[in-house]
């Protein structure tokens, strides 16, 4: 999913909540670094914490958690959200 300016407008009017990702194939540094490019991409203004030994990634976003999977699995990795 692109931002142009209108969708990162009706973004930030979005509220924020914090999710919890199972994200399958990450093997290293370089894994942890791409898969948080792909979600700040997709919301520049996220926080990203990547567990690379757990497999999970904390983000805090205005995206929901279907947007975020989606461009996980875009990247390369399997992704699915989990309860808190």
């Amino acid at each position: 999913m692109r931002m142009n300016g209108r969708k990162v407008r009706q973004a930030m009017n979005e509220p924020r909540k914090e999710l919890l990702m199972q994200v399958d194939g990450m093997t290293c540094d370089g894994c942890v670094n791409a898969v948080t490019r792909t979600i700040c991409r997709l919301d520049p203004s996220a926080e990203v914490d990547v567990d690379l030994k757990h497999g999970r990634v904390r983000v805090t976003t205005c995206a929901q958690a279907l947007e975020v999977s989606q461009a996980i699995a875009k990247a390369g990795y399997e992704a699915r959200a989990m309860t808190m």
